[in-house]
């Protein structure tokens, strides 16, 4: 929130009362306090009818310190609160009564009196960033609501990133930020997922631990820092160390929870009823059979919203007219193999039986005057499943437990962003106003975990749309409703870039758009960019999205991207291994990759597929492509050609392809299977290397299946010659550079001579 008017005043009716002074520094225990007045203390009188803040610093891990300003300690906290995953970490702290420092592995924050109170945040004897004088404060608004803020100095060429899945420019300097999630699409400031935490390139990441609105000026408060607020009487925020982009995502996810594993069968080509299209179960069969009958392989199958009836979302019930027999729909459907997806959301309209259902038992959301608290947007008369109420919960999940028996294997939990923030009651007496963002956290946790519970461990997968910090450990996450343009499509992949440097591993979005019907041209340079994500759904609003919509050639496109990706499948398997592992997203933004190459910093029109692949998606209809590619030669996958880098290349691609790179030096595993993701990858599985120098190696692990244990392939180059050696295997694997090939059969090495 913005408090100054320009740099000298405050806007009309804001009083700011500044950490002005230090009057001690003390240790307690593992923790490191300081006492900061708010006026100047000359003589006694000072210390009279002025408020005195609290800051109090801890190490919830290595690596990162924690920051809690406080004025009224007094206040209850009701929750809900992020939960965080501490270690036994043992801080250093030191206090002389006017300085002191806390130390936490390579992380330390000093605090001193210098003109104030100061606290500056160091490692490798570098300072990251600092609270300077005057930047903590308690504010006052016209309103007579109060706040705390903080100030963090941002360095010269300093670039900010995240703040959850953002549709503006990748680089969050210069913008203004409400931590405040919303149904607004992708085209404007609102978003869907609202993520209270950011990194930079100079090696920190700063996470504010409000599950409430959190205001942040990057930049704009002051261009030298990055501001971020919250109403009440207490901040809390993280300083968490890198140096690496990477490492500071390792640090902030092993703080809120890692991205789960994902089932290998959740990346092939999901399709979709479409929202408001008409459909039945011979349509669904035409769909399906028509795609098999184009070789155009299929994983997923998604009902939207009309698979209930029209006014009685939610009541898990599928449309009887439509739908006489849906038991034995989905066993000839999953006959077929294929994994079946349906639309839900946590809304109950009034029609529905479920409303006097949970209305009589408690379990939706209730007014404070005690009745159901009720709207006429999205649903008729809709209420909201109380999910701090564990029976509720129950409640809620044995409606979804019948699908599951039915054969079902995933749900889109779609909504969740328009959730009241006053005038409400939950049943736990958790905040409303925290619980606007954190109600998105509550529902897909809610289903997520009864995936888990009822088809395993690695098998739970979501297709959800909103979220907040933590929401990474309950994958897969969408992009929402973007307009079928090119223009929508670049903002759409600016939004998932965003959202992978915000702790998020997986993503995905509508191909060809959602809301209106792409042109063909739109579609196809789309299905090249969606089956290089992630996860890939077609999908769209009032058009379906089979490819012999638009053209044949489309039908060809389909097929090319969606063969390749499955091919990669060892690949990308091992990505999701490391999401979960470490926090490190499938979908990079380039500075991830390459964060010491100040040109990459800024680009937000091309991704890293992992560590190996460089995509740039073309987002015009003449094929005409941008893109930068960073220091070394650089080998398309499709064709083989080599362009060099460092430097920008403009060229001109037909639909069947895309800048699509390999990175030099690179050992990348491909399948011996295109036509379904959920193979055995190590079986046949062929070593492709790009670029390897004389005397460098490279070490992959592929595993037969997500979570199963991985074989280790080391590939060394020698001069002319390379080996390969296997470890944990006892299946046919390949090695292979350019037109040269040699075969192995288990553990053990074997070579090739280059041409």
């Amino acid at each position: 929130m913005k408090f100054t008017d320009g740099y000298w005043q405050t806007l009309p009716g804001v009083t700011i009362l500044k950490a002005a002074d230090l009057d001690q520094v003390e240790a307690a225990g593992d923790r490191l306090v300081a006492y900061c007045p708010t006026t100047r203390i000359r003589h006694r009188g000072d210390t009279l009818n002025k408020p005195v803040l609290t800051v109090t610093f801890d190490a919830p891990a290595e690596g990162v310190i924690g920051v809690r300003v406080e004025h009224f300690q007094g206040t209850r906290d009701l929750g809900p609160a992020f939960p965080l995953h501490r270690d036994d970490t043992a801080p250093t702290v030191t206090a002389d009564g006017r300085t002191g420092t806390l130390t936490s592995g390579d992380l330390t924050v000093s605090v001193d009196a210098e003109n104030g109170y100061r606290a500056q945040f160091s490692a490798g004897g570098r300072v990251l960033t600092a609270s300077l004088p005057g930047s903590v404060g308690l504010v006052r608004d016209g309103e007579g609501r109060s706040f705390v803020r903080e100030q963090l100095t941002l360095g010269v060429g300093e670039h900010v990133y995240g703040l959850g899945e953002r549709f503006g420019p990748l680089v969050k300097n210069g913008q203004t930020v409400d931590i405040w999630n919303a149904d607004g699409g992708t085209a404007s400031e609102q978003a869907y997922k609202n993520v209270p935490f950011y990194l930079t390139d100079r090696g920190y990441g700063v996470f504010v631990a409000h599950p409430e609105r959190v205001g942040f000026e990057v930049g704009t408060e002051v261009v030298s820092r990055s501001q971020f607020s919250v109403e009440g009487q207490a901040l809390q925020y993280y300083v968490i160390h890198g140096p690496s982009p990477k490492e500071i995502l390792d640090r902030y996810t092993a703080l809120t929870g890692r991205p789960a594993r994902v089932p290998d069968w959740s990346y092939g080509l999901w399709l979709s009823t479409s929202f408001t299209t008409s459909y039945d179960e011979d349509s669904v069969n035409a769909a399906v059979d028509g795609m098999a009958e184009r070789a155009l392989p299929l994983s997923v199958f998604h009902f939207d919203c009309f698979w209930m009836r029209q006014f009685h979302w939610c009541d898990f019930i599928w449309d009887p007219a439509t739908f006489p027999d849906p038991a034995a729909m989905l066993e000839r459907l999953r006959a077929k193999g294929l994994k079946i997806s349906l639309w839900i959301n946590p809304y109950i309209a009034q029609r529905s039986e479920l409303f006097a259902e949970g209305r009589d038992l408690g379990y939706l959301v209730r007014t404070t005057e005690g009745d159901v608290w009720q709207w006429d947007l999205w649903q008729a008369g809709m209420g909201l499943v109380d999910f701090t109420n564990p029976d509720a919960r129950d409640w809620f999940t044995s409606k979804l437990k019948v699908l599951l028996d039915m054969g079902v294997d995933a749900f889109k939990t779609d909504f969740g962003e328009r959730i009241p923030s006053e005038g409400v009651v939950y049943h736990d007496g958790s905040d409303p106003a925290g619980m606007h963002n954190y109600y998105a956290q509550a529902y897909n946790q809610c289903v997520f975990d009864l995936l888990k519970a009822e088809r395993g461990e690695g098998e739970a997968v979501l297709f959800a749309r909103s979220a907040t910090a933590g929401g990474q450990q309950f994958p897969v996450h969408w992009g929402g409703d973007c307009e079928s343009t090119f223009v929508s499509m670049a903002e759409s992949l600016r939004g998932g870039l965003s959202l992978a440097l915000s702790g998020f591993g997986y993503w995905s979005h509508d191909i060809g758009g959602f809301e209106g019907t792409p042109d063909p041209a739109v579609f196809k340079r789309w299905l090249a960019f969606g089956l290089l994500s992630s996860h890939s759904r077609l999908h769209g609003s009032s058009s379906s999205r089979v490819p012999w919509a638009f053209d044949e050639e489309a039908v060809d496109v389909t097929r090319t991207f969606t063969r390749l990706k499955l091919s990669l499948m060892p690949y990308l398997a091992q990505l999701g291994e490391q999401a979960h592992a470490a926090g490190t997203p499938v979908m990079r933004p380039m500075v991830l990759e390459f964060p010491e190459d100040r040109s990459a910093a800024g680009v937000d029109t091309q991704y890293m597929l992992g560590d190996a692949l460089l995509v740039a998606p073309v987002f015009s209809a003449d094929g005409v492509a941008e893109y930068y590619l960073p220091a070394g030669t650089w080998t398309h996958l499709q064709t083989g050609e080599t362009r060099q880098g460092p430097g920008w290349h403009t060229e001109t691609y037909g639909f069947d392809s895309l800048p699509l790179f390999v990175r030099p030096g690179s050992v990348l595993a491909r399948g011996a299977v295109d036509d379904r993701p959920d193979y055995d990858h190590l079986d046949g599985v062929t070593l492709d290397v790009f670029g390897l120098a004389d005397g460098e190696s490279r070490t992959v692990q592929v595993a037969p299946r997500t979570g199963a244990e991985a074989a280790t392939f080391t590939v060394v180059r020698t001069g002319a010659t390379l080996s390969a050696t296997a470890e944990g295997t006892t299946q046919p694997w390949h090695l292979r550079a350019g037109a040269a090939s040699a075969s192995g059969s288990g553990a053990g090495t074997v070579s090739l001579t280059l041409g």
